[in-house]
């Protein structure tokens, strides 16, 4: 298995930070051709490689009927967790489907565990989420008290709706939810501040 020097001299090379660079497995996003997400995510899953697939149930019309349907939060994109070397990225990229790794030349960039983590509550608390525009400025938020406790995002309002936006930042895609009921603060401490009655 090549060493964590021989990835760092990759990454080097192709003018990724290296301070990015971390030993163990990380997450990196990878395109996928479209509407293989699914497929894409069975047959890693098969290859032992640790995956994520974020969907979300989405009613659909048709002629005849109407189903609730899973679909992909981010078309065209699923997570893997695997190590920064070519040997890691190899499966991978063996995989039917797979396009390639998000980043410089190909390689791939780690994407920060906190976003991944993030995206992960979401989908684990089954809240509703709607597409939403990339945003790379505004309020950064944390929800305080109930299932999404600590959970952190930009804060928008929209129709005089609020809602919380998680992003994640290597494939410029995001997620908005109504956060009416959840007491919001801004992000300045390490926890939500307990207020006394």
């Amino acid at each position: 298995m090549p060493s964590l020097a021989i990835a760092v001299t990759e990454y080097e090379a192709a003018g990724i930070a290296v301070a990015a660079l971390q030993a163990g497995p990380q997450w990196f996003a990878i395109r996928t051709r479209s509407r293989h997400e699914k497929r894409v995510a069975e047959d890693l899953s098969e290859k032992a490689v640790p995956v994520f697939l974020p969907l979300r149930q989405v009613e659909r019309q048709w002629s005849d009927r109407r189903k609730v349907v899973d679909t992909p939060l981010f078309a065209g994109y699923v997570f893997v967790r695997i190590e920064a070397t070519a040997s890691g990225r190899v499966p991978v990229l063996q995989t039917n489907g797979v396009i390639e790794f998000l980043g410089v030349r190909g390689i791939g960039i780690p994407i920060p565990e906190a976003e991944i983590a993030a995206i992960q509550t979401v989908v684990r608390a089954r809240v509703e989420v709607e597409e939403h525009p990339f945003l790379q400025v505004g309020q950064r938020v944390r929800i305080c008290g109930g299932s999404l406790d600590g959970l952190e995002g930009i804060l928008t309002a929209k129709d005089g709706r609020k809602s919380l936006v998680v992003s994640i930042d290597l494939i410029e895609r995001s997620v908005a939810m109504r956060i009416s009921g959840y007491r919001v603060e801004a992000v300045a401490g390490q926890t939500c501040q307990t207020r006394a009655g």
